[in-house]
């Protein structure tokens, strides 16, 4: 078996340089952590040995744990005991702790310290492997920039299981510390060398020499924690007013922030707090009892599965049909110009590609043009970007209106208006000029693709390619596939994604697709509570408290109210007997045709927006057309409707083969619509309260509010097996 750390011994130092096999960059498995024990005890065990170095033999230090050793111990929480959990968390811990004392009771460590470790970091180290280096008795890092340090754990519902939360604090202070531990924000080199967790900056080619000459001008180490009378910078513990006082804002803080759905950051403040009033020893262990429970109750699993495995696997094709060569965009030919086509334009020029922006008149496309230059004017402003950069992305966007210069394109987005008619109009132009072989996508959010390909006399190569605005900020892009869409238009079109560097799902044809059709479920509840005369205040923190971005009727009145309004009507119209009113309805029907508040669009809609620029605030005439009820529901009952109703219309999507896989599911609802993250997307959530559970809520919703509640067959089927939508465990990432 390859080792993962590469042992010597150089003028006394033992270099222990981490290249763990099969990996861009290191990260902490299983053989990683018993060959750092055998590296540390054999430092310890040999009088020739004097101090030693841990690098790394790759670009970056390292990225932290990894993600399927994560997903065994998810595992294993189902069949293991909570005991058995901790014994297997806290070995790392225990393992850092013989590194930094020599494996001496604090009595003979004071009188005598213990052979030096120095940590020498270049580029990345987060996470565990940043807890390493905080865990040697000196650090130095490269200066060219490269670095960045940092423990983004509480991201996907962790906390730092390698003594993080301990050592931190005790090195920067309790407040500094937690603005990291909380939030898994990073810091630079310099920000290291500031706080005093860096020794020194040095260039990375001199990195191991530069920290062997600190192991050599230290041959006695001892950690300041381990030394009589350490006292936390800043002041901690129990009783000291500095202390008492951060944790007390720190708590009011986290609470404002996540509103108890994150238990990862309340287990941080507590391992902070508990550990500030007991010996090392003990500290880590208390930092692992909160590891373990994180890992028994499930909620990380999910988070890291859906936020870090499932979106790594789609990123790197993972829906890609097989048998198809890379088919990267050259010239992209973009028709419509308007808020959606002039961002797809920018992002695929910021990828290389030369852009031909197309509307209806020149003066049409240089406004399309000019959100490019905004944009590119404030990254170089910001430094984000140089001039030249920024010249050279401007320079491969033509706008025009001469489809002429759709000549060897690649590639063509359609992007106009929600009109059949126009579509097909412009449709037929562009492939006038490109002839139907090549791949044609739609930027549409609700028409159905198969009816839209109805315009190419090759259908096979149409295909749907949803944005989400703004373009330049939003991760995902929705792919549906049409009827008679082929696979090479699906490998083009996530080669094409691919290359613009955002997170693509893969869905099949019907009215709004995945994303707006569940995404609108959040909206309609909302105004469907509005028609009942529920307190829109309490809809709208409701929806805040359920983990969603903004409450229901504030994204309502950013998406507009007209043109849901319109959509509905669309729909109504091609469905006829077939609609299924939401009571929703009457609300939008109110709001449009009788009181013309259309949302932010025109500066009023559920809120009012004050022309001096003020905060918006609720509108208060909805009373008036709404009466308010007497008497009102509780907060956990409209978080739950809220929830609900997203995650049965999700469900509802599958059984309809809409969606072909859970995964896409997760992925599309919280990087496509903002759906609560915490829960790891809506089929991790069903999953992890249980299906059969799930299916008896959603029915007492149904009983109580109507059919919209009313779960699928397959669903109702599942539960019944005792099934559900995940196997077991976290799947093996992405390589």
């Amino acid at each position: 078996m390859t080792k993962t750390i590469k042992f010597r011994v150089e003028d006394g130092i033992a270099i222990l340089g981490i290249d763990v096999p099969g990996q861009s960059m290191n990260v902490i498995t299983e053989q990683f952590t018993n060959e750092l024990e055998e590296c540390v005890d054999k430092v310890l065990a040999d009088d020739a040995i004097t101090g030693a170095v841990i690098c790394s033999e790759k670009p970056a230090f390292m990225a932290g744990a990894d993600l399927r050793m994560l997903g065994g111990l998810s595992a294993m929480a189902k069949t293991a005991t909570p005991g058995e959990i901790f014994q297997n968390s806290v070995r790392l811990n225990r393992i850092l702790r013989k590194m930094e004392t020599g494996g001496k009771n604090a009595k003979d460590l004071m009188r005598s310290k213990t052979k030096p470790f120095v940590a020498a970091i270049n580029g990345t180290a987060l996470g565990g492997g940043f807890e390493i280096p905080l865990a040697c008795h000196y650090r130095i890092a490269a200066d060219d920039g490269s670095v960045k340090m940092g423990l983004p754990e509480v991201m996907v519902g962790l906390l730092p299981g390698g003594g993080g939360t301990q050592r931190l604090p005790r090195l920067i202070g309790i407040q500094a510390a937690l603005q990291f531990l909380t939030t898994g924000k990073n810091m630079s080199a310099k920000d290291g060398l500031g706080f005093g967790i860096l020794k020194a900056l040095a260039p990375r080619d001199e990195l191991v020499e530069k920290a062997k000459e600190l192991a050599k001008a230290n041959p006695k180490a001892i950690q300041p924690w381990d030394e009589k009378g350490f006292r936390f910078p800043g002041g901690g513990g129990a009783m000291h007013p500095g202390s008492v006082q951060t944790f007390m804002a720190a708590n009011a803080m986290a609470q404002d922030k996540t509103y108890g759905n994150y238990p990862a950051v309340q287990y941080i403040l507590s391992s902070v707090y508990e550990g500030s009033i007991i010996p090392m020893d003990l500290a880590v262990e208390v930092e692992s009892k909160y590891f373990t429970r994180l890992i028994v109750e499930g909620q990380a699993g999910n988070m890291i599965r859906t936020l870090f495995v499932n979106k790594t696997a789609a990123e790197k094709g993972a829906r890609r049909p097989k048998g198809f060569d890379k088919m990267p965009t050259k010239k992209l030919g973009m028709l419509g110009a308007g808020l959606m086509g002039a961002g797809i334009a920018y992002v695929s020029a910021a990828a290389g590609m030369d852009v031909v922006l197309i509307d209806r008149d020149q003066a049409s496309a240089d406004k399309g043009k000019a959100y490019s230059v905004k944009l590119v004017e404030k990254a170089v402003s910001r430094r984000k970007m140089s001039k030249e950069e920024g010249e050279a992305l401007l320079a491969r966007i033509t706008a025009t209106d001469d489809y002429s210069k759709l000549e060897n394109a690649d590639l063509i987005i359609e992007a106009v208006f929600e009109d059949r008619a126009l579509k097909a109009d412009v449709t037929k132009k562009a492939l006038a000029v490109t002839g139907d072989d090549i791949i044609f996508a739609s930027n549409t959010s609700t028409l159905p693709i198969s009816s839209l390909a109805e315009a190419s006399s090759n259908p096979e190569n149409f295909i749907g390619i949803h944005f989400f605005s703004p373009v330049e900020k939003m991760p995902l892009v929705e792919i549906i596939t049409g009827e008679k869409t082929g696979d090479k238009a699906t490998a083009k079109a996530l080669d094409y994604v691919q290359q613009i560097k955002k997170t693509p799902i893969v869905v099949n044809d019907s009215r709004g697709f995945y994303t707006s059709r569940s995404f609108g479920t959040y909206v309609m509840e909302g105004y469907a509570m509005v028609a009942e005369g529920i307190n829109p205040a309490l809809i709208e923190n409701a929806g805040k408290m359920l983990g969603m971005p903004v409450g229901p009727l504030a994204v309502g009145d950013e998406v507009a109210i007209d043109l849901s309004y319109k959509i509905m009507n669309q729909t109504k119209k091609d469905l006829g007997a077939d609609y299924q009113a939401s009571p929703g309805d009457v609300v939008v029907d109110t709001f449009v045709e009788k009181l013309e508040r259309f949302g932010r669009k025109n500066g009023k809609g559920m809120y009012v927006y004050p022309e001096d620029g003020g905060k918006k605030y609720l509108w208060p005439g909805i009373s008036d057309h709404f009466p308010r009820a007497a008497e009102q529901p509780t907060v956990d009952e409209v978080k739950t409707r809220l929830l609900y109703r997203q995650i049965v219309e999700c469900a509802r999507c599958f059984a309809e083969n809409v969606l072909t896989t859970p995964e896409d599911g997760d992925l599309g609802a919280i990087f496509g619509w903002g759906f609560a993250p915490w829960t790891g997307g809506p089929f991790s959530h069903m999953d992890f309260i249980g299906l059969a559970a799930f299916v008896a809520e959603a029915d007492r919703l149904a009983e109580a509010y109507g059919e919209r509640f009313r779960v699928p067959d397959q669903l109702r089927d599942m539960a019944q097996k005792g099934a559900s939508y995940y196997p077991a465990g976290i799947p093996a990432a992405a390589e």
